[in-house]
């Protein structure tokens, strides 16, 4: 499976911070239990890459 491959797979998807003050991505679903922690920094990091694929992905949809 990649990034651009549709499937009928749900899971919930939570972000918040830990008591060790980590940045806590935790994915739930059937047969997926994934807690990911990141250091702050890592978490600001990402959501950069949020943003970017965000308006990447609002630019397609103008062309398409």
């Amino acid at each position: 499976m990649s990034i651009n491959s549709e499937n009928d797979m749900a899971a919930d998807l939570q972000i918040g911070p830990t008591t060790l003050g980590m940045v806590r991505i935790y994915i739930a679903g059937n047969g997926i239990d994934l807690p990911m922690d990141f250091e702050p920094e890592e978490a600001e990091e990402i959501a950069e890459e949020l943003r970017a694929a965000a308006a990447a992905a609002r630019k397609a949809n103008k062309k398409g």
